[in-house]
């Protein structure tokens, strides 16, 4: 049983990343593992390793997006608390999330952690209301106009991601901390890679990783 589980999501983040970190993760005692791209692959994928593995705490280690400069590119940034965009009704000016349509996305023994769309993995589990919000949807953004509708539903949102809602599903079923890293590769919605950051970002993400790392 390893004491602490990585989570990467794509292979081309684990080739960069796993060499800053396979060290202080292994005298740590723990392992590193690809959870898979998007909320699906990385939801049933950190499910699967919890059952399999039953680590002590997780921490998922990638890039994000950052919402109307809201976090500067190039750097790195923890999150405990994840909304989801895309589980509803409807898209664009008509989207309704699930807890505007009177669901909510899990009924069981952990819903202590989960309030409306918000998944809260702060220690205390009580709203830490300074913590960041990431937002993870199905697809990234691709324009202005999307950052502006995935605002307009979490106002609080910095970043966006394609992962962490599930993985803190997954980890909240499971009764398992977890920790998000991520770094800011490019601001959402710009979609031309001349622009992002990604190398430079990874670097960032591993270095706040190995500090919250402890051997």
């Amino acid at each position: 049983m390893p004491r602490l589980l990585i989570l990467i999501p794509t292979d081309f983040e684990r080739k960069l990343l796993q060499p800053l970190l396979d060290d202080r993760v292994r005298s740590a005692d723990g392992m590193i593992e690809t959870c898979g791209f998007g909320p699906i692959a990385a939801g049933i994928r950190t499910a699967t390793l919890l059952a399999t593995h039953t680590p002590q705490s997780v921490m998922l280690v990638g890039i994000a997006g950052a919402y109307l400069q809201r976090l500067p590119v190039e750097e790195a940034a923890v999150f405990s608390r994840f909304a989801c965009y895309g589980i509803g009704a409807g898209s664009g000016s008509a989207f309704q999330t699930a807890s505007e349509l009177g669901w909510s996305q899990w009924n069981g023994p952990t819903t202590s952690r989960l309030t409306t769309d918000e998944i809260n993995m702060t220690k205390d589990h009580t709203g830490d209301n300074a913590s960041q919000l990431l937002l993870t949807t199905c697809a990234a953004s691709g324009c202005l106009n999307d950052v502006n509708e995935r605002i307009r539903k979490f106002p609080e949102a910095v970043a966006e991601d394609m992962e962490a809602f599930s993985v803190a599903m997954a980890c909240s079923v499971a009764n398992v901390e977890l920790t998000v890293i991520r770094g800011i590769s490019n601001n959402a919605g710009d979609r031309n890679k001349a622009n992002w950051k990604t190398e430079t970002a990874l670097h960032a993400a591993a270095e706040l990783a190995l500090s919250r790392i402890s051997s």
